[in-house]
Order: C-alpha cells, then sequence, then structure tokens
C-alpha cells in the first residue's frame, strides 16, 4: 500500500469516527423517537464503515 492510500485510510478513519460520534450524540438528544432510531441506525453504519477502513490496514 502506497503512502498516499495510507493517508487516504487515516482520513477516512478521521470522518467515520466524527460521523459515528455526532450520530451518538444526536441520538441521546433527540426527542422524536423516529429520529433518534434513525441516528442509532447511521451510528451503526458508521461503525461498521470504521471497522472495513481499519480492517485494510
Amino acid at each position: 500500500m502506497t503512502n498516499k492510500e495510507l493517508l487516504y485510510i487515516e482520513d477516512a478513519l478521521g470522518h467515520e469516527n466524527i460521523m459515528k460520534s455526532c450520530s451518538k450524540t444526536a441520538s441521546t438528544q433527540l426527542q422524536d423517537a423516529t429520529l433518534s432510531s434513525y441516528m442509532t441506525e447511521l451510528e451503526k453504519k458508521h461503525t461498521e464503515l470504521f471497522n472495513k477502513f481499519l480492517n485494510l490496514l
């Protein structure tokens, strides 16, 4: 794997980590049950994507 590819993966990991934490925070703060549930699903999706990028290393 090239240095440029490693930098891309590192950047993608950072983005997914931010999206995961934002989704988690939003899901706990939302009062609407439907929106909260959707944000929880997004958190799970971003966790999966984070793990996929991590497995590339």
